[in-house]
């Protein structure tokens, strides 16, 4: 009894990790999304409205970050704070989007933009990558989200770290394209050894919120989650985040599409 339960193991796991049915969609058919926008050059710092236009004039399609102030306004950040960004140790959900206007980036001029104003910005004119950062399973940011891009025409789909924001958007606008991210959480210093981290890694989540996609950091590209996702379930998987044009070139047989920065292709 105790060898028939052990042998189904593989079994269990691989059907917790199959993703939704494949679809054709054109957002699945882009291959390159500058991180954050094209960043980088004097003056351009990540996820300003000003690297939002650099790649945009390159062409390249936007990956960028999506989270929700004090007085639920949508802005584009990717931290959590703004020690890193803007030299206060200030949380984005503890200011309203008025005292959010008063911290600029990185020294430059530009400040944190509000996602309908890049929305606006982008016009459809090239395709967005766009991260919901949730922290916890209150499903707000989704609900906000969806019914500012239920008004987009342009081309985009939606990935999160958090399963519970795919879940939402399966239920609620199962048409939008969505993709689960995750890496080797355990590997990075940054992350705590608890539960959750080791099913998110191991896209434990998938046979709930069945993404379309999976993007996961490049470095664990030969990790058995992401293999049998590639292998067997024909997922696409995007690779991120390349920092180089080198790094870039030794994956291309690795991953369907490319989440880059700080190079040009």
């Amino acid at each position: 009894m105790k060898k028939t339960a052990i042998a189904l193991i593989p079994l269990l796991y691989t059907a917790m990790i199959c993703p939704g049915r494949k679809r054709e969609h054109p957002i699945l058919k882009v291959k390159h999304f500058a991180h954050r926008g094209f960043h980088g050059e004097a003056g351009i710092p990540e996820n300003s409205m000003a690297a939002f236009r650099r790649a945009r004039e390159l062409g390249y399609g936007i990956e960028l970050d999506v989270q929700l102030t004090k007085d639920d306004v949508l802005v584009v950040h990717h931290d959590y704070d703004l020690k890193r960004t803007c030299g206060t140790g200030k949380y984005i959900r503890d200011l309203t989007y008025e005292q959010l206007c008063r911290y600029r980036l990185m020294g430059t001029e530009e400040r944190i933009p509000r996602f309908v104003d890049v929305l606006r910005e982008i016009d459809g004119k090239v395709p967005l990558l766009i991260e919901l950062k949730m922290e916890t399973f209150n499903t707000k940011l989704c609900r906000l989200a969806a019914e500012v891009l239920d008004h987009y025409h342009g081309l985009y789909c939606m990935e999160s770290f958090h399963p519970y924001a795919l879940y939402w958007f399966k239920k609620h606008r199962p048409q939008v394209i969505r993709g689960q991210l995750s890496e080797q959480f355990f590997k990075e210093k940054e992350w705590k050894h608890i539960p959750a981290y080791f099913v998110m890694k191991n896209l434990l989540t998938n046979f709930i919120t069945k993404p379309d996609f999976i993007a996961y950091h490049y470095k664990y590209k030969d990790c058995l989650p992401l293999k049998i996702c590639r292998k067997l379930y024909r997922i696409p998987v995007y690779g991120w985040t390349f920092r180089s044009k080198e790094d870039y070139e030794e994956n291309q047989k690795c991953f369907h599409g490319f989440i880059f920065e700080r190079f040009m292709l």
